[in-house]
């Protein structure tokens, strides 16, 4: 999903950081997954790792909120994996650990085209869920739909969201909540792919 969209990619950083020392982040599962949620995403108010496991070439890391004085838990727990083979193959996002939000339609993995029907459960209150449509080659995202209100117990959620100019072969689909102490509270992602 990110930050390589292709394992030519990973394995060009890996020689370029065998030669210059270039982007080592992507050597620790803890910057990698704060570069995707503010970095890729633009969540700039999670800049704070709320639980690391890593076992072997797998890790799931938590971040959470960055500001609010006694705010705990994570807005997400994203899982990467190394991607490639060697000692240095890069980390790489391959999704979030869902617990009490999560964006199951579409199914990781598949093929999309627009509008994009994007949906799945979430337990909460007054809840406004924003979903956009990202490709690590732009800055700004392909499609965008808010706020869907949703709330309770494990209720399912769902909307349909344009977008246009897709050209990397693998898209991120986030779909986010808050407005009760930050922009960004929680959030869930899952990638598909443009066929």
């Amino acid at each position: 999903m990110w930050p390589f969209t292709t394992l030519a990619e990973a394995r060009a950083w890996e020689r370029d950081f065998h030669s210059a020392g270039h982007q080592p982040w992507h050597l620790d599962p803890d910057q990698t997954a704060l570069s995707f949620t503010q970095g890729y995403l633009g969540f700039q108010e999670i800049g704070r790792i709320t639980a690391h496991t890593v076992r072997g070439r797998d890790a799931r890391i938590g971040v959470g909120l960055s500001g609010p004085a006694g705010v705990t838990g994570s807005a997400a727990v994203i899982h990467l994996v190394r991607y490639g083979t060697g000692p240095d193959a890069p980390w790489e996002v391959v999704g979030t650990d869902d617990t009490t939000f999560s964006l199951t339609i579409p199914g990781y993995g598949l093929i999309v085209r627009s509008p994009l029907l994007a949906g799945g459960r979430i337990t909460g209150v007054d809840e406004g869920i924003r979903i956009q449509v990202r490709q690590p080659s732009s800055a700004t995202p392909l499609g965008t739909s808010c706020c869907t209100p949703a709330g309770g117990n494990g209720r399912h959620w769902k909307e349909s969201v344009p977008f246009s100019g897709a050209e990397d072969p693998v898209l991120t689909v986030v779909a986010s909540t808050g407005g009760h102490i930050a922009e960004v509270e929680r959030f869930t992602v899952t990638a598909v792919r443009t066929g």
